[in-house]
């Protein structure tokens, strides 16, 4: 049975409402498959939206959920407290072994962003020695969620041309691209030219914060930096008192080998922020990371230095027992099944390249990341390059899930899957592009 956006009651995300749009329907998931309506069964090569780290439907998820909804539903967190929250909340700050004070729960990452974004300002607000700030720091390929304050810290793209008069003010920065650097550089002689402006303007003006996605821009293509640009985004941030914000909705719960991103870099955030994997894609949640000092700011009788935000099902303890559980498999388990999956993914780079060649570029692995560059004239807005929905087209042939960033292909699998079903991926990549034709 076939479907598109026109035959369904529902509005399909990211997806031209229109005939041409076929949508795969389906019903079944476990570990790295799902399955459609007519029995078939697919490889999820990219985790559903980088969630299901440890697979579909993975019994110690199950069980929590089980075990949890037969105690407590739901209760607002407004006021009260459960089990649950207390218990994850606990987990994820040992995870930072403690650099963090407080967990404050959302639905999404896209919401865990906005929280960040008002602490970080309210923060100044409430501090009795620093004056109100309002703008930020932001960077041209980040992308932190389609929410207007996530929108808004995100680099102006094709996610958000549209709504450019409903931008707060910000300050925008090439980003860090060590695989294509536009200073020439390279890691070993780089010395964060891609930086220099943004000292220049941090020294000059007040600035609420600096918001970045840490080691790799996620949804604007798969760019991967060195951690030398964060050291030093550290260093600024302290000096001119600045707010450090880590947007860790990809590269957190373990997708580049560490539980967390910053702990790769050495470099502490203030405000830290991640979703997605959080509770292994089985319910929606998003937890944002505050220091101490920064709560320290919202400690007062005075009901105008209070946070006043909150989301109706915050702390939702279904997906907070979820999570609990998830961050346990990650500790006991999930970084070992990380290195064991980069691994495998760095021994596909050569004989890819190989088969290849000049038809694709810029072949990269961090942790549990694949990507690649094809080369071909890029459109006018990168993502939107048709070749990225020939080459997810073309896949679906090997019945492979993929979403393209325009020309960049990537793979994000679960940590769990199998060396079986990444051959299948790489046999079903390599098919697919050789079957194109080569532009002139």
């Amino acid at each position: 049975m076939k479907f598109n956006p026109l035959q369904t009651f529902t509005w399909v995300p990211l997806t031209l409402q229109e005939e041409g749009e076929d949508l795969i329907h389906i019903v079944k998931a476990e570990g790295e498959f799902v399955t459609d309506s007519e029995g078939k069964t697919w490889i999820d090569a990219i985790a559903s939206w980088w969630t299901i780290i440890f697979g579909h439907r993975h019994p110690a998820l199950v069980a929590a959920l089980k075990t949890q909804i037969a105690e407590l539903d739901h209760i607002m967190l407004a006021g009260h407290i459960h089990p649950a929250a207390e218990s994850l909340s606990k987990s994820l700050l040992e995870l930072t072994n403690f650099d963090f004070h407080k967990v404050f729960y959302s639905d999404n990452g896209s919401n865990a962003i906005e929280i960040a974004l008002k602490l970080a300002i309210q923060y100044y607000q409430n501090h009795p020695d620093l004056t109100s700030r309002s703008e930020f720091l932001v960077f041209s390929n980040s992308y932190h969620g389609d929410s207007i304050g996530a929108m808004n810290v995100s680099g102006k793209n094709y996610f958000n041309r549209i709504f450019s008069d409903l931008r707060f003010p910000t300050k925008e920065f090439p980003a860090p691209n060590c695989n294509h650097c536009p200073w020439g550089k390279k890691p070993n002689t780089c010395s964060t030219e891609c930086l220099d402006n943004l000292e220049l303007e941090i020294k000059q003006k007040d600035y609420v914060g600096i918001v970045i996605e840490p080691l790799v821009f996620g949804a604007n293509g798969m760019l991967f930096y060195d951690k030398k640009v964060l050291v030093k985004l550290r260093e600024l941030a302290t000096k001119t008192h600045t707010l450090l914000i880590f947007d860790e909705v990809f590269t957190g719960m373990g997708r580049l080998g560490s539980a967390f991103a910053y702990q790769m870099a050495e470099t502490k955030p203030d405000l830290l922020v991640m979703a997605k994997g959080l509770t292994g894609g089985m319910l929606p949640l998003g937890a944002t990371l505050v220091s101490e000092f920064i709560y320290k700011q919202f400690l007062s009788k005075d009901p105008y230095r209070a946070f006043f935000h909150a989301h109706t099902m915050t702390g939702n303890p279904l997906a907070c027992s979820v999570g609990y559980a998830s961050v346990k498999l990650l500790q006991e388990m999930g970084l070992t099944q990380v290195k064991k999956l980069e691994d495998s993914l760095q021994k596909r780079v050569e004989p890819f390249q190989k088969i290849l060649g000049n038809r694709i570029e810029n072949v990269r692995v961090m942790g549990g990341i694949f990507a690649f560059e094809y080369k071909e004239t890029i459109a006018e807005d990168e993502y939107l390059n048709p070749i990225g929905k020939q080459i997810r087209e073309k896949m679906k042939e090997f019945r492979v899930l993929l979403r393209p960033l325009g020309r960049t292909i990537y793979i994000t699998p679960p940590y769990t899957i199998s060396e079986n079903s990444l051959d299948q991926i790489f046999l079903a990549l390599e098919q697919t592009l050789l079957s194109i034709p080569e532009s002139d």
